[in-house]
């Protein structure tokens, strides 16, 4: 096969015999979805994709989209960057995103604060439970030493250099890749101030749902989570899929649900006033 791949003909007409080929881990173009909520309509659908394990998938998400996140075999490990998409030197801030709300577990109802003290996604449904702010991701120096490699090309990609693939795809560099937050993949602070992983395997199928407050980048990895104690590379693959929304309301119970995020998301409202 090699042999004939050298000759542009032949790799021509095996390209294009591969035409229609569909595997797990790739984008639905168009998206099609069957599972969306009865008050979507399909023409709504953005974004349906499949993250293989050790994969990584970004969009740009327009204001008022939501974005629902499916661990599909219960051992997927979302690791989310996430930008403001007009101005990218805007982004996540995790540390904020903590002490803005009082609360390092997140949840239902929690916000995803930006570094200018703006919202830039908030959590609708949560049927995980079980998140991490505090470790961020793997790095290739990591996997190496726990896993004997931990290249991008390798059997054992890390979760760094997996996001920072998507951010350059929106001509981000290294130093944008900020600290993140890993979905479905937990951490427990101990009274002593260790950190316990909970890292299951869980049931599959749980699913979480955001709302973009902003037009936003999100940028998904999928690889172990860094204080994964298993001595093999584990992590099952991760269903994304995408939709247009309504913007927040005025009365919503998430935006006026603490005075802290109250104000965070007016400092959104004053942003797009201009």
């Amino acid at each position: 096969m090699t042999e004939a791949l050298a000759d542009p003909m032949a790799a021509r007409d095996h390209a294009r015999a591969m035409a229609g080929t569909v595997v797990e881990a790739m984008p639905v173009v168009p998206p099609v979805a069957g599972d969306l909520p009865a008050n979507v309509p399909a023409e709504d659908l953005l974004w349906e994709e499949t993250i293989a394990a050790g994969g990584y998938a970004t969009r740009r998400i327009a204001r008022g989209s939501r974005l629902r996140l499916i661990d599909l075999a219960g051992d997927a490990c979302a690791s989310l960057l996430i930008f403001n998409a007009e101005m990218p030197s805007e982004r996540l801030n995790v540390a904020d995103t903590v002490k803005v709300q009082w609360n390092a577990y997140l949840g239902a109802g929690k916000l995803l604060l930006s570094d200018m003290g703006r919202v830039l996604m908030s959590i609708l449904v949560d049927e995980a439970g079980t998140h991490d702010a505090f470790c961020g991701v793997s790095n290739a120096a990591t996997n190496e030493a726990k896993y004997g490699s931990g290249r991008n090309s390798g059997a054992f990609p890390n979760g760094r250099d997996r996001l920072l693939l998507g951010a350059a795809k929106h001509g981000l560099q290294r130093r944008d890749v900020h600290p993140c937050v890993n979905l479905f993949k937990g951490t427990r602070i101990e009274r002593d101030g260790t950190i316990t992983p909970l890292i299951g395997p869980f049931a599959a199928g749980r699913s979480v749902l955001l709302r973009a407050e902003m037009d936003v980048i999100v940028v998904i990895a999928n690889c172990p989570h860094v204080l994964d104690p298993r001595a093999q590379w584990t992590v099952t693959p991760l269903r994304v899929s995408a939709w247009r929304g309504g913007v927040t309301p005025a009365d919503d119970p998430i935006r006026t649900a603490a005075p802290e995020g109250l104000r965070a998301f007016l400092n959104v409202e004053d942003y797009f006033r201009r």
